[in-house]
């Protein structure tokens, strides 16, 4: 086992998707020369090049539906939101397209793509910056929606998001980036939809996620 930061584990997991399978690259706002805002694309511009660790424009529904585009045409795209509140820029290709294009296409189309970024309140950010809208996806037929609570979460889950045939909306807590915890040293895949039962009882069931998990444990 080693102990790394939150940021660390997501960028360990799409590192070793991509260094697994060439069709996967990233694609967000200052995620290559500046290495992402909250740095979870640490070294990846120098290791994967320009073509697969891509700085966009601020044009949130823009580079959405490119990756949209390429993902209908045989790659795996990680889309990085600076913060998941300029999500709602591009949200008509997340739900009128990265959501349905499966079923509209009777299956001709799988969706593999991932839309990740922080979410929720942080310090010292405004209210346009510190929204949670796990609820808005969550509601959405064809998207999957994850909120790691760990760092071994959050690579186990990533890994398995990007590995995953449908778009999966994966959104880390702001406040988490910092945080450690162990991983193992070799590869893993947390499966998505399982529930991780911390403590099991007879008389009151609490369910939480993300952040949130600190304190209901």
């Amino acid at each position: 086992m080693r102990t790394i930061q939150f940021r660390e584990a997501i960028c360990e997991a799409m590192s070793e998707e991509m260094r697994r399978d060439e069709s996967i690259y990233l694609m967000g706002e200052e995620v290559a020369e500046y290495n992402g805002a909250y740095k979870a694309s640490k070294g990846m511009l120098a290791e994967f090049g320009p073509k697969r660790v891509i700085d966009t424009p601020i044009a949130e529904l823009g580079f959405a539906g490119i990756a949209v585009g390429s993902a209908m045409n045989g790659c795996r795209p990680i889309v990085e939101y600076m913060t998941f509140n300029f999500a709602l820029v591009g949200i008509d290709q997340i739900i009128n397209n990265a959501a349905k294009m499966r079923q509209m296409s009777g299956g001709q189309f799988p969706m593999p793509m991932v839309f990740r970024g922080p979410t929720a309140s942080a310090g010292q950010l405004g209210a346009t910056h510190s929204q949670a809208f796990e609820n808005w996806f969550a509601n959405t037929p064809g998207l999957k929606v994850v909120v790691p609570s760990t760092v071994y979460d959050a690579k186990g889950l990533l890994k398995a998001a990007i590995r995953d045939n449908d778009p999966v909306i994966f959104m880390e807590s702001e406040q988490m980036y910092g945080d450690k915890g162990d991983v193992p040293d070799g590869d893993y895949i947390i499966p998505i939809g399982v529930a991780d039962i911390k403590r099991e009882g007879t008389d009151v069931t609490i369910v939480s996620f993300g952040k949130i998990i600190k304190e209901a444990h």
